[in-house]
């Protein structure tokens, strides 16, 4: 295994795709994961991280959907998500820069 501490930032700052293209946040950390976890140091941790971080927030948008009906509660939500999927990959990928292992706030563990 070799330790390539740039493709793991890159893996992190990816998540931030889906505010350029709307989509990608998911899917191309989950790419390169699955591709690298084998062959970079530490990568099986941090896309472990970020893939159980980007399902968390899909769930959790899926669940503001129905919260706009109930006093715009779901909107509030949309704003505080977007917040922290714009914030935490920055702060996560200069943590990974640094040799630390990031945490995610809310991120529910489904992949262990």
């Amino acid at each position: 295994m070799r330790e390539d501490r740039q493709l793991i930032v890159i893996t992190h700052l990816s998540q931030l795709l889906c505010f350029i293209t709307g989509f990608g946040s998911l899917i191309v950390p989950l790419v390169i994961w699955i591709t690298q976890k084998e062959k970079v140091f530490q990568m099986d941790a941090h896309g472990k991280n970020i893939v159980n971080f980007q399902i968390s927030m899909i769930l959790y948008a899926l669940l503001c959907i129905p919260l706009i009906l109930a006093f715009g509660l779901g909107i509030l939500g949309f704003i505080i998500l977007g917040i922290i999927s714009l914030v935490f990959p920055i702060i996560n990928a200069i943590k990974a820069n640094n040799g630390e292992t990031p945490t995610y706030p809310l991120s529910l563990s489904f992949i262990s």
